[in-house]
């Protein structure tokens, strides 16, 4: 019998995973390589927004990520004083957008996406290098260290710094430095009893949001030189930083030790791809469009793309003609993520303007206009988001009856949980 066709994903991230999980329900095979020695993510969560909770939907994914993600509640943005510019309403988000936001440890969606394939598919401390994209009458090669992989379909989910990308489009700038640093730490803080919020400052942000397991996630970013380190240690910056802003934030200083604490500089692809493919070879996420974490998109973005690609891509299989069907997929891959995800990046870095800006007179701008728009029309706070969180898969060609199907983007159902499924 002969063998289905083979998917290779470069990259064992979100993205990559649930790239994974889709072509593996659309019946190819599929060999997931991740460089690092484990799959476990460390540090960090993940906000998940209706488009991309409606994308999980399609691959069965979505409703038990909503029943043990944390649900956000009343929150709001402040001052490093603790003034409240204004509250968030999560019933008003749910219903403007067709369903709630939801925060999680990032290894609590890595352990389902990882449940959903096949164990032997994942080989981890496995660098990948693309040898040759391949095209409609060659197949695409990959080379690990024990030799070479043939893919009928290469998935690159590579990271912000793709190599992959490098090699499909070496005229390309690549990704450049957004202006700020963040920080990142997922700890346990005795006591603390605190609504979600996101402070600004000037030139500096915090956020703190409590998680379903009792710990807390807290993130900061400033503005400072690409590649600056902490004299001593990212703790010791952060209460430099942070240290005298309105509670919870000391606390949650006094409770991380130094080895909790991440800290990873900002970039951004500035100069959007001619396309997210060529050959046989997809990008998706950051390897693709990497953005700033500003509207909290980037990975729900990677999700949206592995979903798509199932859904507009090539499903090439043993008798069901050439290569022709994977260029031709891939090509609609494109024309559907690119011009969405191009648009995203643009308005993350101009909310990463306002948010990281260091003026004092645009400061002051800034939050007198969120303070009289919060209290005249609260839900024009809403705006930013739409066109993005009320996005949703698109029609699943040939689908079987059991196979979930996303509604166009104007229908207010969520699909139904289930499978892809390739129908000859």
């Amino acid at each position: 019998m002969a063998q289905p066709s083979h998917a290779v994903v470069i990259g064992g991230g979100i993205g990559g995973l649930t790239a994974a999980v889709a072509l593996h329900q659309t019946g190819l095979r599929v060999t997931v390589l991740e460089r690092a020695r484990s799959l476990e993510p460390v540090g960090a969560a993940i906000s998940l927004a209706p488009n991309a909770l409606r994308a999980l939907d399609v691959i069965g994914v979505g409703e038990e990520i909503r029943d043990l993600a944390a649900w956000r509640g009343g929150g709001g943005l402040r001052t490093p004083r603790g003034h409240w510019l204004s509250r968030t309403s999560a019933a008003a988000a749910a219903e403007r957008f067709g369903g709630p936001l939801v925060l999680l440890h990032r290894a609590t969606l890595v352990n389902s996406l990882m449940s959903r394939i096949p164990p032997a598919a994942i080989r981890t401390d496995a660098r990948a290098e693309l040898i040759d994209p391949g095209d409609a009458d060659r197949p695409a090669r990959v080379a690990v260290a024990d030799g070479e992989l043939e893919a009928d379909l290469v998935v690159a989910a590579d990271g912000i710094h793709s190599g992959v990308r490098r090699t499909l489009f070496p005229g390309h700038p690549g990704a450049v430095y957004s202006g700020f640093t963040t920080w990142r730490v997922v700890i346990p803080v005795p006591g603390a009893e605190f609504d979600s919020h996101e402070t600004w400052g000037r030139g500096r942000m915090w956020g703190t949001h409590p998680l379903n397991d009792g710990r807390v996630y807290a993130y900061a970013a400033a503005v400072v030189p690409a590649g600056r380190r902490a004299p001593d240690d990212e703790k010791a910056e952060l209460v430099r930083l942070f240290g005298d802003w309105h509670d919870p934030v000391p606390a949650v200083l006094a409770a991380a030790r130094p080895t909790d604490v991440l800290r990873h500089d900002v970039h951004h692809i500035a100069e959007p791809l001619p396309a997210y493919h060529r050959g046989r070879v997809a990008l998706v996420g950051d390897a693709a469009h990497a953005m700033p974490p500003t509207l909290g998109q980037g990975g729900n973005q990677a999700i949206e793309d592995a979903i798509v690609l199932a859904l507009r891509g090539p499903r090439p299989g043993p008798g069901e003609g050439d290569g022709t069907s994977v260029i031709d997929g891939l090509a609609a891959y494109t024309a559907d993520r690119l011009p969405r995800t191009t648009a995203i990046t643009r308005r993350a870095v101009r909310a990463a303007r306002l948010t990281m800006t260091t003026g004092r007179v645009p400061i002051a701008v800034r939050n007198a206009s969120i303070t009289a728009v919060s209290k005249a029309a609260p839900a024009l706070l809403l705006r930013g988001f739409d066109g993005i969180a009320d996005w949703r898969p698109p029609r699943q060609p040939h689908a079987s009856d059991e196979a979930p199907v996303g509604d166009s983007q104007n229908s207010q159902e969520r699909p139904r949980e289930g499978r892809l499924h390739r129908t000859r």
